[in-house]
């Protein structure tokens, strides 16, 4: 069944294991505390070797600021030339220091999200505005392609190129298992960087092994931020210890103002002498942490269908139930973990077979699965007392050893495969992570931090995890509110499967919890949340952003509330690559959306220009005093 599917697709097979128990990360390296001086110059190599262990006096370095660091200040002002340019090409009269500060923020939402922001930043330059936007700011789907963006130095020039490469031919299997197999010798090692490649490979078709740190060179491009959040204080943390930003100088948290070098994030930089970079980690990994968002346990409930829902036996509006469901999966002790066993397989067989039923018009086949399935219903009781008061786990553990069949066909179908050098050890160490859902870590550089007041929830742990913003926030405003980038005017550009507005109404009611300004919204507007128009603007008054908001599906494409629906449904977030013909459709409908709405976001542009020009004068008025 799998075998009948591209090799990205079997992969996927696979992976749809993942979509059973979750949220236990890999954690398996030593106590660490120390944190290793901070250097501002810009990585030499890409996969550089550790050096040897010196005798030095360890310093911490971490800076702690609300301001931007040096290294971006330099960005940005020559990155305003640029803009300038722009702007005056445009009929918009400016000088520098009416440059205004616009982002433009791509949400999540898979690959419908990846494909969608290279579609809008393409007609962007068409019409001549991508060249005065300042930051370009990403989540979740959409920073699988911003990331692979940034391998282009001349990207915004060439975009051509990127469209193109959305519907290519991908990454050989050869290539790929040979990035996994390099990285599974690594002992943080783990279904992040799976996930990573299996983006890389069927998402945005390059496997990119270079760094973070490396984006930063070229002023033609906007300036990248990356934006994750810290799973350790997700549920029960103060606001302030969730957002994680990432850019080419600095990582770190957005509110708390703690960041340190880029080249040390994932490094043991404790170990490492001042003047060593650490070892980074890639974009592949990278793009695997981005769209990390089912290794949080709450977020399984969002990603379950209502079919799965139905078979554990609870309502799919039960969330509590469900949550109880999950940490029986992940927590359960010692004593049960062959009925926990049981459920992790029968959770798996389930989601493997709704792949599968996607990937094949067999009959055969599909008459197997359904019988398969009513077998396993009439035999297990997936209430959990009940499935753990079981008194043959053994007949279960038969029956699904049995509906495992086609997986292990498939296997071996690897095996004698042209890759089996690479199949025994997939077998040894992919397959039981996705069967323990085992997740990757990241070195705390704050863990037992003295230097500043650090909530526990960061402090205590010896190890982020770092996972999908888009569990809290699936449009990453969070790095572009307040006075530390003084943003005039934020392009947003919604691909999310969550109703519109959704995500705009969850950052005004961050933005008030972390105390930032945010603009009014007219609650009238929400109530058009069911068809909305293809374009809002929020206005901004002194320290509020302008906000020009933009839903993929809306008015202007779909006919009705009911099309949006059907549209949210044929391009969902979980499925298999989409085909050429879906790439166009989404390339299409965000080039439209764009083209359609120029004069609006000429209109705002100007105004951010103007308001950016008042606020050079209040400034040289105040130094004059």
């Amino acid at each position: 069944m799998c075998g009948r599917v591209s090799w990205v697709a079997g992969l996927l097979c696979a992976w749809t294991v993942m979509l059973g128990p979750m949220g236990q990360p890999v954690d398996k390296r030593e106590d660490k505390s120390a944190v290793a001086p901070q250097m501002q110059e810009q990585r030499e190599m890409r996969m550089p070797t550790p050096a040897p262990m010196k005798d030095f006096a360890v310093e911490h370095s971490v800076r702690q600021s609300e301001s931007l660091s040096a290294a971006e200040k330099e960005f940005v002002l020559k990155r305003k030339e640029v803009a300038l340019e722009s702007l005056n090409s445009l009929g918009i009269k400016s000088t520098l220091a009416s440059v205004p500060h616009i982002g433009l923020l791509g949400s999540g939402g898979g690959q419908r999200a990846a494909v969608g922001l290279v579609g809008s930043l393409y007609q962007l330059e068409k019409e001549g505005l991508l060249d005065t936007v300042l930051y370009l700011g990403a989540v979740s789907g959409s920073a699988w392609s911003m990331s692979s963006l940034y391998s282009d130095p001349q990207w915004s020039s060439n975009l051509d190129g990127a469209v193109s490469r959305l519907s290519g031919p991908g990454v050989e299997m050869e290539q790929a298992l040979a990035w996994l197999h390099n990285r599974s010798k690594e002992e943080d090692f783990s279904l992040t960087d799976v996930l990573g490649l299996l983006t890389s490979a069927a998402i945005v078709k390059q496997l990119d092994v270079r760094h973070l740190s490396e984006d930063s060179v070229n002023t033609s491009n906007p300036y990248p931020i990356y934006s994750t959040v810290n799973k350790n204080c997700l549920q029960n943390g103060l606001n302030e210890t969730k957002w994680f930003e990432m850019t080419p100088h600095e990582v770190g948290f957005t509110d708390l103002g703690l960041f340190i070098n880029t080249s040390h994030l994932s490094s043991r930089i404790h170990k490492a002498h001042p003047e060593d970079k650490g070892l980074e980690m890639d974009i592949t990994k990278l793009q695997g942490i981005m769209g990390s968002a089912v290794s949080d346990e709450k977020s399984l409930t969002d990603y379950m269908p209502d079919w799965l829902k139905g078979l554990v036996g609870t309502a799919a509006t039960d969330m509590n139930i469900l949550l109880d469901v999950v940490s029986l999966w992940t927590e359960g002790p010692q004593q049960v973990n062959s009925s926990l066993d049981v459920l992790n397989g029968y959770h798996s067989f389930l989601k493997l077979s709704e792949l599968i039923r996607k990937t094949t018009e067999d009959p055969t086949v599909l008459s197997g699965l359904d019988n398969l399935q009513k077998t396993l219903k009439e035999n297990l009781s997936l209430t959990p007392t009940a499935l753990f008061n079981k008194s043959s786990p053994e007949l279960i553990l038969g029956l699904w050893r049995q509906s495992m069949a086609p997986l292990q066909t498939w296997i071996q179908s690897l095996i004698e495969s042209p890759i089996k050098e690479n199949a025994s050890w997939l077998l040894q160490k992919v397959f039981p992570m996705i069967w323990k859902w085992e997740w990757g870590t990241t070195e705390n550089f704050l863990y037992q931090y003295t230097g500043a007041v650090v909530p526990s929830c960061i402090r205590s742990k010896q190890h982020l995890q770092l996972v999908d913003a888009g569990v809290m926030l699936n449009t990453p405003y969070p790095p572009f509110l307040g006075e530390k980038r003084d943003v005039d005017l934020l392009i947003t550009l919604d691909y999310g499967a969550d109703e519109p507005f959704k995500t705009l109404t969850l950052a005004r009611d961050y933005a008030a919890a972390v105390k930032k300004p945010f603009p009014e919204i007219d609650e009238k507007i929400l109530e058009e949340r069911d068809w909305p128009k293809d374009c809002y603007v929020f206005e901004g008054k002194e320290k509020e952003p302008t906000i020009v908001y933009m839903p993929l599906f809306n008015r202007d494409n779909c006919k009705d509330a009911m099309d949006i629906k059907a549209k949210m449904k044929e391009f969902s977030t979980i499925q298999l690559p989409f085909n050429r013909e879906k790439i166009e459709f989404v390339l299409e409908t965000v080039k439209a959306n764009v083209k359609n709405n120029k004069e609006t976001l000429l209109r705002e542009i100007y105004k951010a220009a103007l308001r950016r020009l008042n606020k050079s004068y209040r400034s040289s008025s105040m130094s004059d005093i």
